[in-house]
């Protein structure tokens, strides 16, 4: 069975000759014309809708296609023009809604004369390209009804007012407008945005321009977002209930204007209440909103960067060169951490964790850090004081925390070596005197500064806890080795690689002799078993444990330095010493010595000595004495020495100096690096290259790299090119 093609169905005209009545448009159009006159008086139901679709086919058919279309649209603008002087006649209140009323029966009408003109509107209209009956009722009420001279303006002004009284706090008859306006919605686009949209953005930009004045002029910057915000709020409400979608973004934009862009700096700057008042009384709530609406303006985030990096390096400056508050290192860096939570949290909190924001904020704290060149040693200081005994108050994972925020500030720093230089001088008073609080947040530490900054940064670090390890194997060694050594005091001796540890070259003091004899069978026993070393005791590092009887009979054990132990060893052949005397006895530095003497003589509670004169400063004429009456609740009495946490002014220029020195052989081993890879280079590529290479440990002054191309080309690992003296060329 084969498929035939179904073939489209469509009205055939008759193919004979049909003799037609002379006066057959005119008696069909007068049923129709009947016909609408009903429709529009409300009495439709008695129509015999078939008969009227036939009496319109049979015009068509029979070509009165165009007298029927003029006919109808003639009849139809005279049933509006009735409907009109209605409209018109309207008053107050009643205008909106004779209008709607009458709109409603149009749109009625239309539908009806809409399916009995169908075969007109599919037959004739397209092919002599007319308008559709339905959209032809449409424009003859946009032309008739909306646009006319008396109504057109009313209608505006009308439309207008009600959202004019709604602003001012007025309730009105939602349900009516949003017919109304969806009326000039359903007469096309144009007519809705020029007859309505256009004039209501105007008349909105001057209300906004107005009420933003008086606001701005008795408002604070908090109260004055809260009610910007209220308004974008309230417009996109108004909106919703009863105007096109496409004009939300138009309204907004209308007062995100006249409301924040016009006054965006007067908010921001504003005296007492504006950005930098909200940063320093932490007003969340207002800086998310600040935030939050600025960023509908162009360059709004920006500028809210702009005053929130200024106001962080301004304060940040103030606390970094403030002389009161240097004095205390560890709260300086206390304060500093606290400001970098205040801010990261506002970031967070306010600023959606803006990354632009977060990369500000660390711009400025680098920025102010690294104006006061003691932030280095500061921050060394702080996580010695976190990572010593005596934070029983902290578990591991407060000091974790602490260390992770340090390791913020120390990304900042620009002198990352001279840190690595106090880092390695606290590191070693801690292990050395057995202070340090924990093994593993030590190691923590390292590892830290070892993802941070590479291995080369840690190793020698590294070095001293390893140095720690076989210090205490050889010690079990030698003990292990000279069994015999009968009363002689115990020692634990840590042997520091000359290399990894910050000693420094010291006169060794006078030994007790009890001391003295063991250390030399030490000193004996290490040789014998590592050829080619050397070993220079530092006194000056070491501490002891001594038992002391006093003349009240009082027993007690002194944990103190091996200075402190030479001086009181001295007084069991002697009532009565000089400071002279044991300054001669014992060969200590005058400065320790009288530091020495001040813990031991000068410190409540723990004078195990009395001085003659009594004074706060040590003389060479004074005299010293066993204070026999000395007592303590504590068995263990430990005496620490008397000394300064921070550097003095000489010890600084010292250390300076030292890292000055360590940076020459990394400038001039970058400079091979860069020279050897590139053959030629000029001056100022060499510093911006070197200046990128070097960054991450410390920025380098093109002064010293000048220095050190210098003495490069004097050793000959460049030269200079004869012709372009700026060039500098690669000598293999």
């Amino acid at each position: 069975m084969s498929s035939q093609k179904k073939r489209p169905q469509r009205i055939e005209p008759f193919r004979h000759r049909v003799e037609t009545d002379p006066k057959f448009f005119e008696k069909g159009w007068r049923k129709l014309e009947d016909a609408i006159r009903e429709i529009y008086n409300h009495n439709a139901s008695g129509l015999s809708f078939e008969e009227l679709y036939r009496t319109a086919y049979n015009l068509v058919l029979h070509k009165h296609g165009p007298k029927l279309y003029d006919k109808l649209m003639k009849n139809m603008a005279e049933h509006l023009q009735e409907m009109r002087i209605s409209i018109e006649a309207a008053q107050g209140g009643l205008f909106l809604e004779e209008l709607q009323r009458k709109w409603d029966d149009h749109n009625k009408a239309l539908q009806m004369i809409r399916d009995i003109l169908m075969y007109m509107d599919r037959v004739f209209i397209p092919t002599n390209k007319k308008t559709p009956v339905f959209d032809l009722g449409l424009d003859l009420w946009r032309d008739t009804i909306v646009r006319s001279p008396k109504i057109h303006g009313r209608l505006l002004d009308t439309l207008l007012d009600l959202i004019h009284r709604e602003r001012t706090g007025e309730v009105i008859n939602r349900s009516l407008m949003r017919s109304t306006t969806k009326m000039l919605m359903d007469l096309g686009s144009s007519v809705y945005q020029d007859d309505f949209e256009k004039p209501f953005l105007e008349v909105s930009a001057s209300f906004y321009s107005g009420e933003s004045q008086r606001f701005i002029e008795c408002c604070s910057c908090g109260e004055y977002l809260k009610k910007a915000q209220q308004r974008l709020d309230e417009e996109a409400e108004r909106v919703s209930q009863y105007m096109d979608g496409k004009t939300d973004e138009k309204i907004t934009a209308v007062v995100v204007k006249e409301m924040l862009a016009n006054h965006m700096q007067r908010l921001i700057l504003m005296e007492n209440s504006g950005l930098v008042k909200m940063l320093v009384e932490d007003r969340y709530e207002d800086l998310t909103m600040m935030y939050s609406l600025f960023q509908r303006v162009p360059d709004g985030h920006s500028t809210i960067k702009s005053v929130m990096n200024s106001h962080v390096k301004e304060t940040g400056k103030n606390m970094v060169t403030d002389p009161e508050r240097l004095k205390d290192p560890v709260d300086f860096v206390q304060r500093l951490l606290n400001e970098k939570d205040k801010y990261d949290s506002i970031v967070t909190t306010s600023f959606s964790n803006d990354k632009s924001f977060q990369n500000a904020l660390n711009s400025s704290f680098e920025h102010f850090i690294n104006l006061n060149n003691r932030c280095p040693e500061f921050i060394s200081l702080y996580v010695d004081d976190k990572l010593r005994k005596g934070m029983k108050e902290s578990n591991e994972d407060d000091v974790e925390t602490v260390l992770d925020k340090v390791m913020m500030l120390f990304r900042y720093l620009q002198e990352k070596d001279l840190f690595e230089k106090y880092y390695k001088q606290h590191l070693a008073k801690r292990l050395l005197s057995g202070k340090a609080a924990s093994d593993d947040s030590e190691r923590s530490m390292l590892v830290k500064l070892k993802t941070e900054c590479g291995y080369q940064f840690t190793s020698k670090l590294e070095g001293m806890f390893n140095d720690l390890k076989t210090s205490h194997d050889t010690t079990q060694g030698f003990y292990g080795a000279t069994p015999d050594l009968g009363d002689a005091p115990t020692i634990s001796v840590q042997i520091l690689t000359t290399g990894s540890w910050p000693t420094q070259p010291c006169n060794t003091c006078n030994l007790p002799p009890e001391i003295l004899g063991v250390s030399e069978m030490f000193r004996g026993y290490y040789l014998g078993t590592h050829n080619g070393r050397r070993l220079t005791w530092q006194t000056n590092m070491g501490t002891a444990d001594i038992k002391a009887v006093f003349g009240n009979g009082s027993k007690h054990e002194l944990n103190v330095s091996t200075y402190q132990m030479c001086v009181l060893m001295l007084f069991n052949s002697a009532d009565c010493l000089s400071y002279r005397d044991i300054e001669q006895t014992t060969v200590i530095p005058a400065a320790d010595l009288k530091r020495c003497l001040q813990s031991l003589a000068l410190v409540k509670g723990k004078n195990v000595l009395r001085k003659d004169p009594m004074s706060r400063d040590i003389s060479d004429d004074d005299n010293f004495y066993v204070n026999d009456k000395f007592t303590s609740k504590l068995f263990k009495v430990k005496i620490g020495t008397v000394a300064t946490q921070k550097e003095s002014e000489p010890e600084k220029m010292e250390t300076r100096q030292r890292v000055e020195e360590d940076r020459k052989p990394q400038i001039e081993a970058a400079i091979v690096r860069i020279m050897k890879s590139r053959r030629v280079l000029d001056h100022n590529s060499i510093v911006t290259e070197v200046t990128k290479q070097l960054q991450p440990r410390f920025m380098p002054n093109p002064v010293v790299i000048k220095k050190r191309i210098e003495s490069l080309i004097e050793r000959e690992f460049l030269e200079r090119d004869r012709t372009d003296r700026k060039l500098y060329r690669y000598l293999a």
